[in-house]
């Protein structure tokens, strides 16, 4: 992964939580879908897109023995505090998902990559993410990812995301993208977050770019590194907001 990347999270890191109406009532949603989809035992799971630790600190509440990676330095730190200030014991890593060079174990249960992060990778860094996931599981072990749903996105080809509007303690907050599309198949997302102060508006921008990935396109790449069992799950029965996939590695 890139260093455009990386300073796009670290630059992010200390205002994530805006992009939720409430960031911890978020994570607890976020656990309760986890529960439905995941074993009832006690998991060893690595969240290796974790930021600032939405996914990790809900799969720790539930009481697996987690840990959490990501490329970005600011957000790791923040996921520390946050973990820290929960009593929550989860070990964290600066690390790529191209490689996980830096996890130290090679026997998990589960990884996990959520909320569109993997298509920030080309076809080729996709590739090598998948074969480092599979590095890092059990014989056995399951891998669970969610992306934007592409296959719509690449129809409707949406140059902007309706803003969402949220209120707290008498301040108001709109997020809302904007999408600049480069070619067929990538496009360089302009994240927006205003807040009314008692100054008036104030507005933070945060700029990335983005792979369109189809399903069957993440599905072939998985299958391709040594998963099986591929199965997609939809957000009408899943209860999350993205397509998820989940995939089991071959012993």
């Amino acid at each position: 992964m890139t260093d455009p990347i990386r300073s796009f999270y670290d630059s992010l890191a200390a205002h994530y939580h805006l992009l939720f109406d409430d960031w911890d009532e978020a994570i607890d949603r976020l656990g309760a879908i986890l529960t439905l989809h995941a074993q009832a035992k006690t998991l060893k799971i690595l969240d290796c897109a974790c930021g600032i630790g939405t996914q990790s600190l809900a799969l720790a509440k539930l009481g697996h023995n987690v840990s959490g990676s990501d490329l970005s330095i600011a957000a790791v730190e923040r996921a520390r505090n946050e973990a820290r200030n929960r009593s929550l014991p989860i070990d964290f890593h600066v690390c790529d998902m191209t490689s996980l060079r830096e996890i130290p174990a090679h026997d998990l249960d589960l990884v996990v990559a959520l909320d569109n992060a993997l298509p920030h990778l080309s076809l080729d860094q996709l590739a090598n993410a998948a074969s480092a996931i599979k590095s890092v599981l059990k014989p056995n072990g399951l891998m669970m990812a969610s992306i934007r749903d592409y296959d719509q996105i690449l129809i409707e080809r949406p140059t902007i995301q309706t803003p969402a509007f949220y209120s707290s303690h008498g301040n108001r907050r709109i997020v809302h993208q904007v999408w600049d599309w480069i070619d067929e198949a990538r496009y360089v997302l302009h994240l927006y977050i205003t807040q009314q102060t008692y100054a008036g508006w104030d507005s933070l921008h945060f700029v990335s770019e983005y792979h369109c990935i189809r399903r069957e396109q993440l599905s072939v790449v998985l299958r391709d590194a040594g998963f099986e069992n591929v199965e997609w799950i939809m957000p009408s029965k899943s209860g999350f907001y993205q397509p998820i996939v989940i995939a089991k590695s071959i012993a």
